[in-house]
C-alpha cells in the first residue's frame, strides 16, 4: 500500500533532478534553469486549494489514478519540450501539482482503511516509496533521453510514473461521503473550518510549519559541490546513492522507533540530532568525502522526519473520517512552508560566512524552535510529553 506512492517520488525525480541536469547540458543559464526548478515546486502548495474535492462525488482510488495518469501525460509534454522554456515550465508546474494531488487523494484513502496499529507501517513505506522513486528516474530519466529517441524515452518514463497505480484495484476504498457532496458550498466550507479546529489538526499544523526538522539543506547540497572540491560526476553520484539509502534507512528505522515514543518527541529529538550532525560539518575539511557524508547524514535525518511527518498527519486525521484527503493536504502542504523560509534563511547564511554560515544558521534554528515548541506544548498540556507506549491516537 505505501509503496504505491510512487508517482510522487517518481514525478519529483524527473522535474527536480533529471530536467535541471538536461538543461545545464543544454547550456541554459543557471538562473533560467532554478526559475523553473523554483516554479514546479511552488506547485506543492496547490493541493490547499483544490484537495477538499477528493473527498467529494468520487472515489479517492478514482481521483489517485486520474492524477497520475495527467501527470504521465505531462511527463511526456516535458521530456519532448526541453528547448521550449514555457511549455517545460507549465508541464512541469502542473505535472507535479497532479502528482501531489495524487498522492494527496491516495495517502487520504489510505488513512481511512488502514488499522491505526499498522500506521507507522505504512508511514515508513510511503516515504520509501517517495525516496526510491526520485532514486529510480534520478538514475533512469537522464540516461534513457540521452540514449533513446525522445519520443520512446518519454513514453518509458511516463510508464514509469503511472505502473504504480497497478496496484490500486487489490486495495480496498470506501465510498466517498455523499452527504458532503449533497450539501451546499457554504456547510461544505464550514466542514473544512471545524475540522481545522480540532485540536490534534491544529497541534500537528503548529508541529509542521515549524522549522524543527525540515533540512532544508539537502534542497541546497547540490549547489555546494564546488565549495567541497567534489566534481559534476561526484555531485551527481553522491545525490543519488546518498539520497536513496540513507533515506531508505531513516524510514526503515521509524516504525521500530516509533512503537515506544510520541511521535511529536521523536520529532523533536530528530531535529535536535540531525541539528547536531550539521553543527559537525563545520569542523570537518571540505573534501569530496565530507560533501557525501553530509549529504548522507541530512537525508539520514530528512527521511526520519518525513516519516513522523505523516505519522503525525495520519494520527490527526483518524479513522473512518469523511475529510481525510482535505486535512492530508492541508498538513502535507504545510510541512513544505518551512523547507521554503529555510532555504532563504541558509541562503542568505551562506552569502555572510560561507559553508559555515549556511550549516550554522540552519542548525540554530531549528534546534531553538525545537526547544520553544517542546517547552509551549508542555505548558499548554501542564505535562511533559509522553515517553510511555503511545495509546491509539495520541501524538
Amino acid at each position: 500500500m505505501g509503496l504505491s506512492n510512487g508517482p510522487v517520488g517518481l514525478m519529483s525525480g524527473i522535474a527536480f533532478f533529471v530536467m535541471p541536469q538536461l538543461l545545464a547540458a543544454g547550456h541554459v543559464s543557471e538562473a533560467t534553469i532554478a526559475a523553473i526548478t523554483a516554479a514546479a515546486m511552488s506547485s506543492n502548495f496547490w493541493p490547499v486549494v483544490f484537495g477538499p474535492m477528493l473527498d467529494v462525488w468520487l472515489s479517492r482510488r478514482f481521483y489517485a489514478t486520474m492524477f497520475a495518469a495527467f501527470a504521465a501525460i505531462l511527463v511526456v509534454i516535458a521530456v519532448l519540450n526541453l528547448h521550449h522554456p514555457v511549455v517545460l515550465t507549465a508541464a512541469l508546474v502542473i505535472g507535479v501539482a497532479a502528482a501531489m494531488l495524487c498522492t494527496t487523494a491516495l495517502c487520504g484513502w489510505l488513512s481511512t482503511v488502514c488499522p491505526q496499529e499498522e500506521k507507522a507501517q505504512l508511514s515508513a513505506w510511503v516515504n520509501i516509496a517517495v525516496i526510491s522513486g526520485a532514486g529510480v528516474t534520478s538514475v533512469l530519466g537522464g540516461e534513457l533521453i540521452r540514449h533513446l529517441a525522445p519520443t520512446l524515452a518519454a513514453s518509458l518514463l511516463a510508464a514509469l510514473v503511472f505502473l504504480p497505480t497497478a496496484v490500486f484495484p487489490f486495495i480496498p476504498c470506501n465510498p466517498p461521503d455523499r452527504r458532503l457532496a449533497s450539501e451546499t458550498f457554504g456547510q461544505f466550507t464550514r466542514d473544512v473550518l471545524a475540522l481545522l479546529r480540532r485540536r490534534e489538526v491544529l497541534v500537528a499544523l503548529l508541529i509542521l510549519v515549524s522549522p524543527c526538522s525540515s533540512f532544508a539543506l539537502t534542497n541546497l547540497f547540490g549547489g555546494l559541490g564546488a565549495d567541497f572540491h567534489a566534481s559534476a560526476r561526484m555531485v551527481s553520484i553522491a545525490g543519488g546513492v546518498c539520497a536513496f539509502f540513507p533515506g531508505l534507512l531513516g524510514c526503515l528505522l521509524f516504525p521500530i522507533i516509533a512503537k515506544w515514543r510520541s511521535l511529536v518527541l521523536l520529532y523533536m529529538l530528530d531535529g535536535i540530532c540531525g541539528s547536531l550532525f550539521t553543527l559537525g560539518l563545520i569542523l570537518l575539511p571540505h573534501t569530496p568525502t565530507t560533501f557525501a557524508f553530509g549529504l548522507a547524514g541530512e537525508y539520514f535525518f530528512q527521511a526520519i522526519a518525513f516519516s513522523i511527518q505523516v505519522g503525525i498527519m495520519f494520527e490527526a486525521i483518524g479513522e473512518d473520517n469523511p475529510l481525510a484527503a482535505t486535512a492530508f493536504t492541508v498538513l502535507s502542504a504545510a510541512t513544505y512552508i518551512p523547507i521554503t523560509y529555510m532555504m532563504v534563511f541558509d541562503g542568505k547564511g551562506y552569502a555572510r560566512a560561507g559553508i559555515a554560515g549556511s550549516l550554522g544558521t540552519d542548525a540554530a534554528i531549528s534546534i531553538t524552535s525545537c526547544l520553544l515548541i517542546g517547552f509551549l506544548l508542555y505548558r499548554l498540556t501542564a505535562k511533559s510529553l509522553p515517553t510511555w507506549p503511545r495509546s491509539e491516537g495520541t501524538l
